[in-house]
């Protein structure tokens, strides 16, 4: 199974070159036999590096950079791979989903958590009177 469609690939990039707007991931990776996730909502030109919300399953998520190619590399149990989540669909932004990682110590998707990390952005953007990027889709 490829890691990134072409045609999520196209988006990934195009949305990488718009720092003006929080993008929602497009595409999840996941390790099938550990608790690796990765939200990907960028990629660099070359299709070298995925920018996203990455958790190693740790309790530590983080906002930064993955190599693709390390990736397609990790061999886990009975020649297992790391995957793509067909059915994921985004709904919300990038940042939102780091504040509820953030929160939860690790990567969630459920609306309620969501929700509570965006309200909470929101708070703080508000206190320091600032514009929030972020949003719910």
């Amino acid at each position: 199974m490829d890691l990134i469609l072409p045609e999520q690939a196209s988006r990934l990039r195009t949305q990488f070159e718009d720092e003006s707007v929080d993008q929602p991931p497009l595409v999840k990776l996941f390790c099938p036999w550990g608790a690796g996730t990765w939200l990907l909502s960028g990629l660099t030109e070359d299709d070298a590096l995925g920018l996203g919300l990455c958790d190693l399953g740790l309790g530590f998520p983080e906002l930064g950079y993955v190599s693709l190619d390390e990736l397609r590399r990790i061999k886990g149990p009975f020649g297992l791979t790391i995957e793509r989540d067909l059915s994921f669909e985004a709904l919300t932004t990038l940042t939102v989903y780091a504040e509820a990682a953030r929160m939860a110590e690790g990567v969630v998707e459920d609306r309620a958590s969501l929700e509570a990390a965006f309200a909470r952005l929101e708070r703080r953007a508000k206190e320091d009177r600032r514009v929030l990027k972020a949003r719910m889709l």
